[in-house]
């Protein structure tokens, strides 16, 4: 197998969970940093169901400018893994020209190819700074990327620097030069529960109904109101969702809980913002609990940003795009050049068989050794 393989591997053996503790994977990612002589700063934070987490920031060179890569090493749950091979989703499994595991395609491959491509250049070779930033939790709400922003001082000089920045989600290699957030709210009413044959109990599903004909009157509202969409994104709609966690235990009793959530991906300039504060006022009036949860913002850098029109031109890409979903960039959005390029397709991504392309991790590291030789070891006019 190809090093970039073996790499990824050896990540998706690590079941980095969002939930769980990250710390092994952490470890073994520095590790990796540190023999390629890297500087790397631990930013560890206890997530909110107290959970230890672990981001990295590192940098490799001297000088201003340079480039920035971004992953996360956090994977989404695996109910009913379909993969071939074992029923274990963190055994890589290689069935012809594909790397079946969790995480492969989003992004431990990714991680690998860029890992890969960093050894290939010496420090000495460079003449501006290589960063890396890998972060906990991106799949449940982005923590990893607020500690690193809030705490970490070697991403403050990052910023300063203003290094060209890559967040390497799977893009198949495409480059993407604008995507929509996300953000979202949780409901829970309350009664009191009680015999359904009596009247000792309050129904705490009557109030939601209330407003899930609110969130339904919302949801047509985005669909049909041009205002409210963006045509330069599809879906051009905000995509409202609505989802119902809970609402009774039993048919002979009276319901004392009802959960449900709504949420919405974001454009910019169409922040829905107005829309969630009708159904927080609702909350209110039907004496609902309203909980916002945290979400990130929309990436727009201008497609013919020249940063966005050298990486068409350096991986062949056919044309700067857009895409639906959301990455840290809504969180590092203090840097003024950044693409979204990686290896994989996103259509892989959470799948109950997850993989990734081999041909897809090689030309991955091929990109990436290109973009650390464009911007890392050659002169350029942002460092003159």
């Amino acid at each position: 197998m190809s090093p970039v393989v073996d790499l990824t591997s050896d990540l998706i053996r690590f079941p980095s969970v969002s939930h769980r503790c990250n710390e092994d994977v952490a470890a073994f990612i520095q590790q990796r940093l540190d023999r390629l002589d890297f500087t790397t700063e631990r930013v560890s934070y206890i997530d909110p169901a107290g959970v230890t987490k672990v981001s990295l920031v590192a940098r490799r060179g001297e000088g201003v400018g340079g480039m920035a890569y971004f992953a996360h090493n956090d994977v989404v749950p695996v109910d009913d893994w379909q993969g071939p091979g074992s029923n274990d989703p963190f055994d890589p499994i290689i069935e012809g020209e594909r790397l079946y595991g969790r995480g492969s395609c989003d992004m431990k491959g990714s991680l690998a190819a860029m890992l890969i491509a960093a050894e290939s250049v010496t420090t000495t070779q460079q003449q501006a700074p290589l960063w890396i930033v890998v972060t906990a939790d991106e799949e449940t709400g982005f923590g990893g990327a607020r500690n690193v922003v809030d705490q970490s001082q070697l991403y403050r000089q990052m910023v300063e620097q203003q290094p060209v920045a890559v967040i390497g989600e799977p893009t198949s290699l495409d480059i993407v030069h604008a995507h929509k957030g996300i953000d979202g709210f949780r409901l829970t009413s309350r009664g009191k529960a009680g015999h359904s044959s009596t009247r000792d109990g309050v129904n705490a599903t009557l109030p939601m109904i209330s407003m899930l004909q609110l969130l339904k009157s919302i949801y047509e509202q985005t669909q049909s109101d041009p205002t409210l969409q963006d045509s330069r994104f599809d879906p051009p709609d905000l995509s409202w969702n609505i989802g119902i966690t809970g609402g009774g235990t039993a048919i002979n009793v009276t319901p004392a809980k009802c959960q449900a959530w709504g949420s919405l991906r974001t454009m910019p300039g169409i922040d829905g913002s107005e829309l969630v504060a009708q159904v927080q006022a609702k909350a209110a009036e039907l004496g609902i609990t309203f909980q916002r949860i945290n979400g990130c913002g929309p990436m727009w850098i201008d497609s013919d940003a020249p940063f966005v029109r050298e990486m068409v031109e350096l991986t062949g890409a056919e044309k700067p795009k857009t895409v639906c979903y959301g990455t840290d960039a809504g969180i590092f959005s203090e840097f003024e050049q950044m693409v979204v390029c990686g290896p994989g397709d996103i259509a892989q991504a959470h799948t109950v068989d997850e993989w990734i392309d081999l041909q897809q991790l090689d030309r991955g590291v091929e990109v990436y050794q290109q973009v650390i030789q464009r911007w890392c070891c050659e002169p350029h006019p942002r460092r003159a």
